[in-house]
């Protein structure tokens, strides 16, 4: 019966006998577990280390660790050190020494296996008849795992100390199990970045391939429309379109195989850029310039291919908008890279204003991501009616750090929704160069993991994140400093916005958050900015400014100030800890203080 099973074989907490472990051993085999999971991520290597040395330590050979899907109702035998292995194996909870431990959620003995419910061991077996303890693997308060550990000859029973000592083993497990995700999930998204990064390159390559060579084609057929207006002949206008389109077809194909720009063969960088003003001036009626400074200096293929694209696409642009006269490029070998400079006198723009459209040309934002690709930058100077001036400051060697490397603010997004999730994680992609989203979680304990592990920059949180206690609580006791952005999943959430604002969150962004919008969000609380939307920040305010506190209001305001926290206010006042929220956060909008901190100083 489970029922005697479970009286006979839940260990007491606690329970001290004869025939105790030597402590430094297990000291210096815990300290030398340690020190392996600061170096190693792999979980498999780090699980068959944890079982070896807690199986060696109890003087035992044969052990297993099984990890648990409670919502499946299974477990899976994940490491097994016997000969009759069953690794890889899935079994259901209500079946062996793991689906003991799984129901008790504590530590268990019996002293045969074969007293085990359901076991998987045939009665032939010499493990059959000898003792088996099992401890849980526990992540928080989730239960992940199980430990297993067969009696030998030389150990043949398990009591309370060994049960102590196995459970220090199953710890380090538990944090083996979360560091091996936690990285597992941050490469995915290295790779995932890696994999983006890429289709940008290829994306940029083909609009730049295909746009200058509509624009030649554009230009010729304007051309053939003038010369028809005049009863001109057309014929060879028209050959010479076609011609454009052929090899804009096949540039393209070159550019989506990603072969790169056809006029790399080897020919100097200086004659390369006067081909692509030849091209300006078979186009346009515009007068070009080069000119040169420094000595020739080695450059990496992948830096000579952006730099020759910036090139194109400016002067691209200069043939398709500018309506210039003239275009001038500089070439400048530095001690440090090379730097190329477009300038032309045509009608120029406003900056401020274009990057403020919604639809904005990706052209120029194109350059910018060119140069930031191999670790270069772009420096664009513009005013209507003076014309445009372009500078591009790119490495001799490609610096692919700056893909991938710390520079870039790291960033959490926690939501229980997967789309969600996806959605957020997009818009910073496509806003936000220097944003890395490292990790995503659906919880209030995975976050908190993640936070424990990554220590990102920003973390963006839905407000109604589920999981006990709240996401802010959790992380405060984590680590008070680390910036979160709140997401208003329900507009009309009133409470919920108000009480994370009393928390002192640095932002509170709308679910409908376009992505510069968000993006603003995540620099501003990355800077120690306090960012709050328009329909937000109304909604934060409908109480004016000076409105006096009510008794109760009055009472809470004391207690804050006095520095204690929600629980020890509401057993001060008799009222529940959610109660003193709210009152909170009416003292906080009353007194037009943005968060606790900022009413205390006061």
């Amino acid at each position: 019966m489970v029922a005697d099973v479970t009286r006979a074989g839940v260990v007491p907490d606690g329970r001290r006998v004869s025939g105790a472990r030597d402590d430094r051993t297990s000291l210096d085999t815990l300290t030398e577990l340690a020190n392996d999971l600061a170096g190693e991520f792999r979980l498999r290597p780090l699980l068959e280390r944890i079982l070896a040395s807690a199986v060696e330590l109890l003087d035992c050979t044969s052990g297993s660790i099984c990890l648990i899907d409670q919502p499946a109702h299974t477990y899976r035998k994940e490491i097994d050190l016997d000969e009759g292995c069953q690794t890889g194996l899935v079994f259901s909870l209500d079946e062996g020494m793991t689906g003991c431990v799984a129901r008790e959620g504590q530590p268990v003995i019996f002293d045969r296996y074969a007293d085990v419910p359901n076991g998987h061991i045939d009665p032939t077996e010499k493990r059959y008849g000898r003792a088996v303890i099992g401890v849980p693997i526990r992540r928080r308060n989730d239960l992940i795992g199980a430990v297993i550990v067969f009696a030998s000859a030389s150990h043949p029973r398990f009591d309370g100390e060994d049960a102590q000592l196995l459970q220090r083993f199953a710890t380090h497990a538990a944090i083996a199990i979360a560091n091996s995700r936690l990285h597992a999930e941050a490469a995915e998204r290295e790779q995932q970045a890696a994999v983006s990064a890429e289709r940008e390159r290829s994306m940029l390559e083909i609009h730049d391939t295909i746009g200058r060579g509509l624009v030649s084609v554009m230009l010729a057929l304007r051309s053939a429309e003038h010369a028809s207006a005049d009863g001109g002949d057309i014929t060879a206008t028209l050959l010479r379109a076609e011609r454009m389109i052929q090899s804009t077809l096949d540039e393209g194909r070159q550019a989506a195989l990603g072969l790169g720009p056809t006029k790399l063969d080897g020919r100097p960088l200086d004659e390369v850029i006067e081909l692509e003003l030849a091209w300006v001036r078979s186009t346009s009626l515009v007068t070009t310039g080069l000119r040169v400074f420094g000595d020739r200096r080695e450059i990496a293929h992948e830096v000579r291919v952006q730099l020759i694209r910036i090139v194109q696409e400016s002067l691209t642009n200069v043939a398709q908008h500018a309506a210039a006269t003239s275009v001038r490029v500089g070439l400048v070998y530095g001690s440090d890279g090379v730097s190329v400079i477009v300038e032309d006198d045509g009608r120029g723009f406003d900056l401020v204003a274009r990057d403020a459209h919604p639809h904005a040309g990706m052209g120029l934002a194109g350059l910018v991501r060119r140069a930031s690709q191999v670790g270069g930058r772009v420096q664009i100077d513009s005013t209507p009616g003076w014309g445009t001036r372009i500078r591009a400051d790119l490495p001799y060697e490609q610096q692919l750090s700056r893909l991938a490397d710390r520079s870039r603010l790291r960033v959490i997004v926690a939501h229980d929704q997967p789309a969600m999730r996806a959605g957020l994680v997009k818009l910073l992609d496509t806003s936000e160069p220097g944003v890395q989203v490292v990790a995503e979680a659906a919880d209030v304990t995975a976050a908190v993991d993640a936070v424990a592990l990554l220590h990102p920059d920003v973390v963006i949180a839905s407000l109604r994140l589920p999981g006990e206690p709240g996401l802010l609580a959790a992380l405060r006791a984590l680590d008070p400093e680390v910036p979160v952005i709140g997401l208003v999943d329900d507009p009309a959430a009133e409470a919920d916005v108000r009480v994370w604002a009393a928390e002192g969150v640095r932002g509170l962004v709308p679910r409908d958050v376009d992505a510069t919008s968000l993006g603003r969000a995540v620099l501003a609380a990355a800077r120690g900015d306090v960012l709050v939307f328009g329909g937000l920040l109304e909604q934060l305010s409908l109480t004016p400014t000076g409105t006096t506190l009510t008794q109760r209001e009055l009472e809470v305001r004391s207690l804050l100030i006095q520095g204690l926290a929600d629980k020890q206010i509401a057993s001060r006042l008799g009222i529940s800890a959610k109660t003193v929220e709210k009152h909170v956060g009416a003292v906080l909008r009353k007194e037009n203080a943005r968060s606790r901190t900022e009413l205390v100083a006061r």
